[in-house]
């Protein structure tokens, strides 16, 4: 029976990836051996990797626009520290708007100085804040743009002086913007791209070089771009199969496109949610992720039954988180209309049942 793969990350991936991905473990490029037993300064791994960098420039739009992007290791909780570690000297601004901020917030506290410029840590994190102020001097001002445990999304990126650093792990390639109003992008590539094991870091070169203190080789920016993304054995496997699945993205015509059906995707299920009387969203309407869809039900003794026929349905990977409860719909690119669908089918069902 074919599952319906609403996990938050790891994520799905294309089926076509996976095919791919998972000849190449037997045989890669002919070669009579393993992708995960080849030396990754071959010439075959070599050209994955600068496929992969140059895959992801093109996506974004920022070929020839002073950026370079890198394959690093750590996920994207490495970056929270490395983000710091090269950008902040005195004192950095923070959105917060969830888990993932407040951990970002708390590695930076390190280094300098952090102003919280905004927060909706109040109402557990349940909406973007709007109408903040970002003070002058900041060394940059850090977001996260989507926020997979609460279903909340940024649509407006702030216009400031300050670089602006953005964690897009979980919404990564799944929507148009002018992504050059961005002077670092980091994203673990288990939530919309590949495998766990390696973080998409896309950053400006312009905005490095410019702290006082020394940075430990591994956690240079700099140094990772001097060596082409290959300083230490990089993880091997993930950055393969993100570069399958940006072939995949390109070939179905780039970030336009799948934007196209995230949409429709995110429309079917919300408007289940708003119409029926058996289930409520949690997230602000406003504010609602296209990735992410959260709600809860509105009888707790209808669980159970919702449950077991999500269990016939094929469907995995609905369970909310523990801080949010009730359930999480994510809806990644490879993630099928029709599997949404099915969902929605579940649901009505449901209502009917009630």
């Amino acid at each position: 029976m074919k599952k319906h793969n609403f996990s938050a990350g790891p994520c799905i991936l294309p089926q076509e990836v996976l095919l791919k991905a998972s000849e190449s473990v037997m045989d890669f490029n002919g070669l009579g051996l393993s992708l995960v037993e080849i030396s990754h300064r071959s010439k075959d791994f070599v050209e994955v990797m600068e496929t992969a960098r140059s895959l992801a420039l093109e996506l974004l739009g920022l070929e020839g626009k002073g950026y370079k992007a890198l394959f690093l290791q750590g996920g994207a909780s490495m970056e929270f520290l490395m983000v710091a570690y090269n950008l902040l000297e005195t004192k950095a601004g923070y959105l917060n708007t969830g888990t993932w901020s407040d951990k970002s917030i708390k590695e930076a506290k390190l280094f300098g100085e952090i102003i919280e410029v905004g927060s909706s840590k109040d109402e557990n994190f349940k909406y973007i804040p709007k109408g903040y102020t970002v003070p002058s001097g900041l060394d940059y001002l850090h977001l996260t743009s989507n926020n997979t445990i609460f279903g909340t999304q940024i649509k407006k990126f702030p216009t400031t002086d300050a670089p602006l650093v953005c964690d897009m792990s979980s919404d990564i390639f799944s929507r148009q913007l002018d992504f050059s109003q961005f002077d670092l992008i980091y994203a673990g590539a288990q939530k919309n791209m590949g495998p766990a094991g390696t973080t998409l870091v896309v950053v400006k070169e312009a905005i490095l070089g410019k702290v006082a203190r020394q940075i430990p080789s591994m956690l240079d920016y700099q140094v990772h771009i001097g060596k082409d993304s290959m300083f230490n054995t990089p993880a091997v496997f993930p950055v393969y199969v993100s570069m399958l699945t940006m072939q995949w993205l390109k070939n179905m015509g780039g970030i336009a496109a799948i934007e196209e059906i995230n949409e429709k995707k995110s429309r079917l299920l919300y408007s289940e949610i708003d119409l029926s009387p058996v289930f409520e969203g949690y997230a602000n309407k406003e504010d609602r992720s296209h990735m992410n869809a959260t709600f809860n039900i509105t009888d707790e003794k209808l669980k159970d039954t919702f449950d077991e026929m999500l269990k016939q349905a094929g469907i995995n990977g609905l369970n909310g988180h523990r801080s949010v409860g009730g359930y999480r719909a994510s809806m990644y690119n490879a993630l099928s209309l029709e599997s949404v669908g099915v969902l929605v089918d579940v649901m009505s069902e449901m209502e009917r049942k009630a």
